[in-house]
Formats: structure tokens, sequence, C-alpha cells
């Protein structure tokens, strides 16, 4: 499945990251070619297609271990076959006293 790889390339696939399929759905344009890819990238692509899955999602469903769905991923990546987002890091997010100022804001409204 991976050829002997066993990282994603460059990229870094986190456990919560969202994987999306970049392609055009079946029912909208059914002359579409199938993309070139072995039966376990297609089955990712045919789970991502309809809904975003996480990659510990995808690695559950397929009953594959993470570090494999991660190649794969990074396959289907460099293709353009699919779209990854990331989990927003802890230190970009908002600080929990500044959301307690907002909610007591909200309130006194």
């Amino acid at each position: 499945m991976t050829r002997g790889r066993t990282g994603a390339g460059e990229q870094r696939f986190d456990l919560i990251a969202v994987v999306v399929a970049e392609l055009p759905d079946p029912a909208l344009v059914p002359d579409a070619p199938e993309p070139p890819v072995g039966p376990e990238q297609a089955r990712i692509l045919a789970l991502c297609r309809g809904t975003p899955l996480s990659v510990a999602e995808l690695a559950a469903e397929l009953d594959l271990p993470v570090g494999v769905v991660r190649v794969l991923l990074g396959d289907l990546l460099a293709a353009g076959l699919i779209r990854v987002r990331r989990p927003v890091p802890p230190a970009l997010l908002p600080d929990e006293r500044i959301l307690q100022e907002v909610i007591r804001g909200l309130r006194a409204l």
C-alpha cells in the first residue's frame, strides 16, 4: 500500500485534521473520470466525498494503522485530490478570561 514508505513526505497529518475530497460529485458530473489511485485511496476519497472526516476516523473506518493512512493521504494531497484542514493551535485560541468577559457583557445587555 505504501510502497515501503513510512512517512507522508513533508506533510504532517494530526489525528484531528479534517480531510475533504476535492472530487466532483458523480451525481452532478456523471462523466467525470475516476482518479488513478489504489483501492485504499479510492476508499478514502469515497468516504470523504460527502462528509469531511478526521485522520483518526479514516484510520478506524479503513481498519488501517494511522501511519499507513498518513502516507496514503500524503499521496492524495500531492495529487490535489483532497484538502486538509488542520486544527487551530492552542496558542491561537482565545483566552478563557476574554470569553468570560464577553459572556458577562452579553448577559448585561
